[in-house]
């Protein structure tokens, strides 16, 4: 189990908030884990968010969304797995530039092909182009520290 830094968690947060009003709204987290290619039902959505959303004011803060983390014990090997098969768009066991480019546009990021070439080159240890699930576990768990 991985516990990631506050910095990444802000990150992340940045991500979910899309008006970046500084809270979470249910529509927001719904988006983020439709992005994310959740299989979960709309019911399960809400049950989740209610869960997060500690006050019940309909929103989930930056300190909530952090409580949820540390209740959650980190990010998992099967969490880390997961955000793999969502990078691996044609499920061939590596993640090419150019999966890269259209999962992150996606999610919301500006990056051309040459900068996730340049990132995949990056992490690419057997030097065959392409990120394997090995090679995605060594750059998620880089910048998170161990539970």
């Amino acid at each position: 189990m991985f516990q990631p830094d506050i910095d990444e968690m802000r990150r992340v947060f940045s991500k979910f908030d899309k008006n970046k009003d500084g809270k979470i709204s249910k529509e927001e987290y719904a988006a983020a884990v439709g992005v994310l290619g959740s299989k979960n039902t709309k019911s399960d959505v809400i049950k989740a968010f209610q869960a997060i959303d500690i006050d019940g004011d309909g929103f989930v803060d930056f300190d909530e969304f952090m409580q949820a983390q540390k209740s959650e014990g980190g990010v998992k090997t099967g969490d880390i797995k997961s955000a793999f098969k969502v990078f691996d768009l044609d499920g061939n066991g590596k993640i090419t530039a150019e999966e890269l480019v259209q999962v992150l546009r996606q999610l919301g990021e500006r990056c051309s092909l040459e900068s996730c070439r340049k990132m995949v080159k990056g992490v690419d240890a057997d030097g065959d182009g392409m990120i394997d699930i090995d090679e995605f576990m060594g750059l998620m768990t880089r910048n998170i520290k161990l539970a």
